[in-house]
């Protein structure tokens, strides 16, 4: 298994400020997709990065490779509704987790 970080590129820069009904609608549905993936151990981390150069979303993934990564960020509900959102991925060689 390998980990990658997800980042979730808004449709504009001015997301998530002035969102549409249909793009938080959308939002909902990506915040329960990534519930249930951090709830089967796919997802280490989600949520949220205010950046002061602009704000986008993150999550921390194990996966079998990147192309299983491109799934699970092509299977967002955001990303399936067409809204202007993308996801650039990038591996994360090593990581150290906290123990439970």
């Amino acid at each position: 298994m390998a980990y990658f970080m997800l980042k979730l590129i808004g449709p504009r820069p001015s997301f998530p400020a002035d969102a549409s009904g249909q793009e938080m609608a959308a939002m909902a549905e990506h915040s329960v997709y990534w519930k249930g993936k951090a709830e089967e151990g796919t997802a280490l981390a989600v949520g949220p990065v205010f950046d002061p150069a602009g704000p986008f979303g993150m999550a921390i993934v194990e996966s079998a490779d990147e192309a299983a990564a491109r799934t699970l960020a092509d299977g967002d509900p955001v990303i399936r509704a067409s809204l202007g959102f993308r996801y650039d991925i990038f591996p994360i060689p090593s990581l150290i987790l906290r123990q439970a």
